[in-house]
């Protein structure tokens, strides 16, 4: 991983802005240390200083604060549970290449963004795994319960149903509504993708962090108990629709913890992810922690 440290402000950041970002195009990634950013405003002019062609969140998980033009806070989860490791948004049909992170408050401890090159990744993989992988692809399968993650209405950004359904439709998500109004989605992706600048190849998905197997086991044994097992706010499938067991996800997760590099959070640091050569993580911690966020880019895969 490039770590740079900085000279200036945000003009010594847009001079160096095209470097930074075809660094980390080949790289998967860049740290950059000691910016002045002491603010939300800071970060935020520090993101939109980096990025091009903004991307606003839609299908999420976790409820975002919005800090406009494609700047957003980090996903609010439960600071005592981690989020392990996956490429953002990967589920969708069009997805940001890249992230930039600016913390404007590090944790008192834990809460690091851990990093994976998905190169690596898919190179260590079991060889029947990824073959079934390339050929099926994955799906994720949600039920928008109201009960946990965010509501079909904040998903798709929209309080009319008709024009979630048409959203879903153009991006290729299949719908089931049930009589009660819980809306169940289908949508099945690549999981391994070839990367636009590079040309190679990497394991982009979010298998194994969506899938239950990943859950907390209390949980899963208490979702399972109140929605069915058929009805978990999400899991995830190989693209033919067959289940994955419990040993494949687990597989999955120590590759990645494999490859995993750490480094903890100082004020003022930012960080530039290439989001398909590089899977990330949030991992638990204690105090307050501010991260923002912006995704740009934006390709079809």
């Amino acid at each position: 991983m490039s770590t740079l440290e900085a000279t200036g402000d945000t003009d010594w950041l847009a001079a160096h802005r095209d470097k930074i970002r075809s660094r980390a195009a080949i790289e998967g990634w860049v740290r950059i240390r000691g910016l002045p950013i002491t603010d939300r405003a800071q970060a935020a002019a520090v993101i939109r200083t980096l990025t091009a062609g903004p991307l606003d969140e839609r299908e999420g998980f976790a409820p975002r604060e919005n800090h406009g033009a494609g700047v957003h806070s980090s996903s609010e989860w439960p600071p005592d549970q981690p989020m392990c490791m996956h490429n953002e948004l990967s589920y969708r049909a069009e997805v940001p290449r890249q992230l930039v992170l600016a913390c404007v408050t590090p944790p008192v401890s834990g809460g690091i963004t851990a990093l994976a090159d998905t190169r690596a990744v898919l190179a260590g993989l079991p060889a029947d795994l990824v073959r079934r992988s390339t050929a099926t692809g994955w799906r994720l399968l949600r039920s928008y319960t109201g009960v946990v993650g965010i509501s079909w209405q904040d998903a798709f950004g929209t309080t009319d149903r008709e024009a979630a359904q048409a959203y879903c439709a153009e991006h290729g998500i299949t719908t089931t509504w049930d009589a009660d109004g819980t809306l169940r989605t289908v949508q099945q992706r690549p999981a391994v993708v070839r990367h636009p600048v590079t040309g190679e190849d990497c394991w982009f998905n979010q298998l194994a962090f969506l899938n239950e197997w990943t859950m907390d086991p209390d949980v899963r044994e208490f979702l399972v108990a109140q929605f069915g097992s058929d009805g978990l706010p999400f899991t995830t499938a190989y693209g033919d629709g067959t289940p994955l067991d419990r040993d494949t996800v687990d597989t999955i997760n120590e590759v990645y913890e494999k490859h995993t590099v750490r480094e903890p959070w100082q004020r003022g640091d930012v960080l530039v992810l290439d989001n398909i050569l590089t899977a990330h993580s949030r991992e638990p911690y204690r105090g307050a922690r501010e991260i923002l966020v912006g995704m740009s880019d934006p390709v079809r895969l």
